[in-house]
């Protein structure tokens, strides 16, 4: 039997609305192999990129893990804590972690929210500015691609790539912005080849999930309740997931249940989970 293996690549800030007019090959490429769907955020969760980002990892909403905003002092991931942490600790596996945003990774803001993967890069910004977030995430990206194509044995994968958000926040949603998520598309790529190079490669089935947080107002920035702001996305294929219609309603808590799915594993119900996995949602009619 093939060996299951995970990837999720988690890129902040990207508007739906954009991607039909942006060269994005390697996202289309997972799209056209499953699916690419909108995301409507939960009326309870703030637009940004704590709470999104916390429910995207942990499976469940704000109200269980306790993440409102960008400090995340007070949080219950102790509790609910991120995929790469629980299947470490409770299943035995080899998991991985990269980014370059602090509370992700670090002691920071009230961080980590990746708590203790079974391997983990940070890698700083030298600044908080669009240049500095687009060094940042190309060294994330150079060094989550070594790591996987190493063939090291990691079930599950997370990596963090920030600077389209932080271009919107800087230079609104014109072209600098769009030129940072074809950016991230390429560094998406790497990504890609580096699984498909892996040495065992012919005997792993590979799930690859592609997720933003939020959306961004034409002028950037986000935090409110507008349909652009309150608008996300998730892509994917892998086993078990049909190329045909995309499932509907799909959360940003369904992303850590199919992990786990993913991996053959059935969440405990102590866990209370508010996702689910994407085969078990009901696909779109055209």
């Amino acid at each position: 039997m093939p060996t299951p293996r995970v990837l999720v690549v988690g890129i902040d800030g990207v508007r739906l609305d954009l991607l039909p007019v942006l060269e994005t090959p390697n996202l289309d490429e997972i799209a056209n192999a499953g699916f690419l769907a909108p995301v409507h955020i939960d009326d309870d969760t703030p637009t940004m990129s704590g709470p999104c980002w916390t429910t995207i990892v942990t499976g469940v909403g704000v109200a269980k893990h306790g993440v409102w905003g960008n400090n995340f002092s007070g949080n219950r991931l102790g509790v609910f804590p991120d995929f790469t942490t629980r299947l470490a600790g409770e299943q035995g596996l080899r998991t991985f972690a990269a980014g370059g945003w602090e509370p992700l990774f670090l002691a920071r803001q009230g961080g980590p929210v990746f708590a203790a993967p079974s391997r983990l890069a940070y890698i700083a910004p030298r600044e908080d500015t669009p240049q500095g977030w687009d060094e940042c995430d190309q060294s994330v990206a150079d060094e989550a691609a070594r790591i996987l194509s190493s063939g090291e044995d990691l079930d599950a994968s997370f990596v963090y790539l920030g600077a389209v958000d932080e271009t919107a926040h800087f230079l609104a949603c014109g072209a600098e912005y769009r030129s940072a998520i074809e950016t991230a598309d390429r560094q998406l790529g790497q990504l890609l080849t580096a699984v498909r190079e892996r040495p065992d490669a012919g005997s792993e089935e590979w799930t690859v999930i592609v997720v933003t947080d939020h959306g961004h107002r034409d002028e950037g920035g986000h935090g409110g309740r507008s349909t652009l702001e309150r608008t996300a996305w998730i892509a994917a294929n892998g086993p078990g997931i049909a190329s045909t219609t995309p499932p509907d309603s799909l959360r940003h808590a369904d992303v850590a249940a199919h992990v786990y799915a993913a991996l053959g594993i059935t969440p405990d119900l102590h866990w209370t989970l508010d996702g689910r996995p994407f085969h078990s949602l009901t696909p779109q009619t055209a």
